[in-house]
């Protein structure tokens, strides 16, 4: 599934439309969790079947797109059996109660509701909210799809404005040679990540570099008096500071994802839990400022595509066990360098990349790779065959890999 996105164009009474299919799309979600609460065994269906009992009873609601309160209703299902699923999981702390949506910032259409432009340059949404016709402009060709493929449209607000998703029913594949490189990624706050090479890359710091801007924009806000106009301003401005920075972060790991995963046919990584790691007041700033996890995910992303191994595996004592011999050294977060008693003096971050490499050729098909299907045909693909070293057993299942 590709997700296309579009910055929309209109008149001001348009958006004014677009908002209040947005309240209409968070009325019917909050109506379902509703239903859900005071009825026991309430299932997807009747929350479907609610729709058109909300459609009957409430005359704003009737005015969406069916198939948007349907949406609606499957957002509802979608948080209901995210707790179900933690529940039977056992997952310790919070299970993930549905909550009421206070601020939703997006309506859902399915296959109806809307029209594409035969230039696919601007899209009408024809139920009876009044939204209309929207110009479109993006990098985006939608001449390369039949419209039959485009399964959702989503009309998406932000601080600068409304934008227009598709997604577009279709699988990215894309063959490319394999370079023979396997590498290892140790992420970190002084750089974003060292790899099992020596090779560090710089964090770009964007929320820090910013800081200063948000502040300010902060302190006018404070400034100004509750439900004023400049005040509404001054909000839209901060938004759309915390926006560029959250865009820079995704750029940042998008194109740094694509680089490694080009270059490399193994990728093994730290199986980190973000959640709990920024529990620590003193680095949460800088945990989530790094956003590891937006490049862990795209990195996946770009294995699946290419067809390249990525491997996520336990952090535990990387730091702490010398890659040369094993033995477990201890050091504080503030030790850079790591020295054994075998000789091996090293750059702290580089030989936890190079154990996390050395687990990730070890534990090649571990959950949180790419979907491996050939690794059950091939047997435990995680012991060596005789006779075979772990990197040749890794790159022979590799080249078996770009036939699926």
């Amino acid at each position: 599934m590709l997700v296309f996105e579009f910055k929309a164009y209109g008149k001001v009474k348009q958006f004014a439309a677009v908002d209040d299919a947005i309240r209409t799309a968070q009325f019917v979600r909050n109506s379902c969790i509703r239903l859900w609460m005071d009825n026991q065994n309430t299932g997807k269906n009747d929350l479907q079947k609610y729709c058109a009992v909300l459609a009957k009873t409430f005359a704003f609601a009737s005015e969406l797109n069916s198939m948007a309160r349907q949406a609606s209703a499957e957002r509802a299902w979608s948080s209901i059996s995210r707790f179900y699923d933690n529940c039977q999981k056992k997952i310790p702390g919070k299970k993930g109660f549905p909550q009421f949506q206070k601020d939703c910032r997006s309506v859902e259409y399915k296959t109806s509701g809307w029209r594409l432009a035969e230039d696919r340059k601007s899209i009408t949404f024809t139920d009876k909210k009044g939204i209309g016709k929207l110009k479109l402009k993006g990098t985006r060709n939608l001449h390369f799809y039949q419209i039959s493929q485009i399964k959702r449209v989503r009309l998406v607000k932000r601080a600068d404005g409304v934008y227009v998703q598709f997604c577009i029913n279709v699988n990215r594949n894309d063959n490319i040679q394999p370079s023979g490189n396997t590498i290892g990624l140790d992420v970190g706050l002084k750089d974003f990540y060292t790899d099992s090479d020596g090779n560090t890359y710089a964090n770009p710091r964007f929320l820090r570099i910013g800081e200063q801007v948000l502040k300010r924009s902060q302190k006018r806000i404070s400034r100004k008096i509750k439900g004023s106009k400049n005040r509404g301003k001054a909000r839209q401005i901060l938004g759309r500071r915390h926006l560029k920075i959250s865009r820079q972060r995704k750029d940042h790991a998008v194109k740094l994802a694509r680089c490694v995963v080009q270059s490399n046919d193994l990728i093994a990584y730290e199986d980190l839990r973000i959640k709990n790691m920024v529990k620590n007041h003193c680095l949460a700033k800088s945990i989530n400022d790094a956003s590891w996890y937006q490049f862990r995910v795209w990195l996946e992303y770009f294995g699946k595509v290419w067809k390249k191994v990525t491997v996520a595996v336990n952090p535990q004592y990387t730091s702490l066990e010398c890659s040369s011999c094993g033995e477990i050294v201890k050091k504080t977060l503030s030790t850079r360098t790591h020295v054994c008693q075998c000789g091996c003096v090293m750059d702290r971050d580089e030989n936890a990349a190079r154990n996390i490499l050395s687990r990730g050729l070890s534990t090649v098909g571990h959950t949180g790779t790419f979907a491996l299907d050939a690794s059950n045909a091939l047997g435990d693909s995680s012991s060596t065959r005789s006779g075979a070293s772990l990197t040749e057993q890794v790159m022979s299942l590799i080249k078996e890999s770009q036939c699926l």
